[in-house]
């Protein structure tokens, strides 16, 4: 089918061996690529009830048919599994150049099982897998990892190709299991644990590079689609802002709204938000906007500190989450010192959202003198030594990487511990946002806002942010748009200017589709529901979908904002028939 190459790669790791496996034209019309290909493929492969850390789960790297293409905001690969961290569904997503080098192996999806009995780094190109050893790259963070991959290509392979790196650090090594893959130093695919998954693997690097180009239905549709496009983001305001200021403009949106998780989880404002807001990381650093390929948003923020004790460091970054993480739930008060603990969490390949979440709960623990540590908010280096001890499983971090639910029940917290299926929330407190709890609570992955960013229409009075009856039915509209995204892998924030409309346009463009508002939602729909019945294979029920309790019984001291339980299981039952699900969130039988 054009816009595909109809063909998944699947890689044996404990033979060593590598063969092809053909993916019909039916398949990629019902599904399309991305997270509507992965989802059926674990489905079909991977057996249920297996151990995430197991040989014989399936770790898929995945792109969509508008990767490769000049569509803006296509350059990003997904990757998915079944998740340590939580036992369900795992998909994390990626940008930077990465995904262009993955499209030109000439593979819609690269489906790994089995492991190594030694560490190795793979090489995948048009022609063939290469098992390389990584004896001499375990141990290394993953800065200096992806150097030592890329300079071998460059120095081993005729014509020196440029070639994407994709690795993990210590962490993933040590099979913490919120470890990350990263690529290019700063971009992620960053939340559920996929990083450990490579690690239980013995992976420490997959190196992609080839020439592979796709055969597009109508290449001048696709281009003037292109054009308009770039036109029409020149004159859009919320491609401007990102622009300007990246997501660290969300600091000060989401303390004016009361919504900014502070103090873990106890308040939803922070006292010192000038200190670590986008005013403050663009006066205490050089910053320059920084974009993935085929990007014109330009959301990243290149910057290097100007003084003090972090002196010259540079990151991309810190995005919103991150200063979310450290700088509201640890209180952490400077933006320089939240860039160092970003830092030190790039190297060691940890998710920053699930490893400031503990961090504060280890605090908090502290506080309430559960544990041995000498810890309070805002302190920094002990913070950084938490991370480490996190990463390379030490002491208290022992404990700590296993998870926010197996950390919070050592130390007696279960009731205090704030996550959905064991995945730690974004920066969005869903007792101001209630259409957020909603999102936490149903999201295939644990506690995300990223499957339905329904945070931008509850904050730009879209809306009514307090509204419980009928939420559900806007939500899913919201949900289906921003799942059929994943089956093509788009940047989230291209949502304002890819509706449905602009959706069907590069569709066809690029794989000769002609589809329908009514067809795509069905797509996006038929992707739901494997999502959903994967999770539900793998022990999920109904409880897993409700919030923590203290968003359900502790009101903000701000505002006095609650969300109830009654709201929440309002929000569900509604969710549940907007998704044609029965009552207990079971989806009807798959067809065939």
């Amino acid at each position: 089918m054009q816009g595909f190459f109809n063909m998944v790669l699947r890689i044996n790791l404990t033979q060593k061996s590598f063969d092809l496996k053909i993916v019909s034209d039916e398949v990629l019309r019902g599904r399309l690529g991305g997270k509507g290909l992965a989802a059926h493929l674990l489905l079909l492969h991977n057996p249920p009830g297996v151990d995430p850390l197991s040989p014989d789960n399936h770790l898929i790297f995945a792109t969509g048919p508008v990767t490769g293409t000049a569509v803006w905001g296509s350059c990003r690969y997904g990757v998915f599994t079944k998740s340590p961290q939580t036992g369900f569904f795992s998909e994390s997503y990626s940008g930077g150049a990465a995904a262009e080098h993955m499209a030109a192996t000439g593979f819609d999806a690269v489906m790994i099982h089995g492991a190594s009995e030694e560490p190795v780094w793979l090489e995948i190109n048009e022609e063939a897998v290469h098992f390389h050893p990584a004896g001499d790259l375990w141990g290394l963070d993953t800065y200096e990892t992806e150097d030592r991959v890329k300079e071998w290509i460059n120095t081993n392979r005729p014509g020196n190709p440029q070639c994407a790196s994709l690795v993990i650090g210590p962490a993933g090594e040590n099979l913490c299991r919120f470890a990350v893959i990263e690529n290019e130093y700063w971009r992620s695919a960053g939340r559920t644990g996929v990083g450990t998954v490579m690690g239980s693997k013995m992976i420490k690097a997959v190196a992609f590079w080839g020439n592979r180009k796709k055969e597009l239905a109508h290449p001048g549709l696709l281009r003037d689609f292109a054009k308009s496009l770039a036109a029409r983001g020149k004159e859009d305001k919320g491609a401007q802002a990102y622009k300007k200021m990246g997501t660290t403009m969300m600091v000060d949106v989401m303390n004016n709204a009361g919504s900014f998780p502070t103090r873990y989880w106890h308040k939803g404002t922070s006292e010192h938000k000038g200190s670590i807001n986008a005013a403050a990381l663009h006066e205490q650093c050089d910053v320059t906007p920084h974009a993935c390929k085929k990007c014109f948003i330009a959301c990243g923020r290149m910057a290097v500190v100007k003084q003090g004790r972090h002196l010259g460091m540079k990151i991309e970054g810190p995005e919103y989450e991150t200063i979310y993480s450290f700088g509201g739930l640890c209180e952490v008060s400077s933006i320089e010192e939240i860039i160092y603990l970003n830092d030190l969490c790039d190297r060691l390949g940890i998710d920053t959202i699930s490893a400031g979440n503990i961090a504060a709960l280890a605090i908090e623990a502290s506080r309430q003198g559960r544990i041995p540590l000498d810890i309070d908010y805002g302190q920094v280096d002990k913070i950084a030594e938490l991370l480490k001890d996190m990463a390379y499983r030490r002491g208290l971090g022992e404990v700590m990487a296993e998870g926010i639910k197996a950390a919070s029940a050592a130390w007696g917290m279960s009731d205090q511990a704030i996550h959905v299926k064991g995945l730690e929330p974004a920066g969005y407190d869903p007792r101001v946002l209630k259409g957020m709890g909603l999102a936490y609570g149903t999201s295939d992955r644990g506690a995300c806002h990223l499957r339905s960013t329904f945070y931008k229409p509850e904050l730009a009075g879209m809306v009514e942010s307090d509204q419980i009856k009928g939420k559900a039915a806007i939500f899913v509209q919201w949900e289906d748009r921003l799942t059929f995204f994943d089956t093509l892998i788009l940047c989230r924030f291209y949502r304002d200017l890819y509706q449905w409309d602009e959706l069907a346009a590069m569709v066809k463009g690029v794989t000769g589709l002609d589809l329908t508002h009514e067809q795509m939602q069905a797509i996006a729909r038929t992707v739901s529901d494997d999502a959903r019945r994967f999770n539900l294979r793998e022990g999920l029920t109904p409880a897993d979908d409700k919030l923590p309790r203290r968003f359900t019984s502790e009101a903000l001291p701000e505002s006095g904002k609650i969300i109830t339980e009654e709201q929440m299981d309002l929000m569900l039952a509604e969710y549940y028939r907007a998704r044609g699900w029965d009552e207990q969130g079971r989806p009807p039988e798959a067809t065939k």
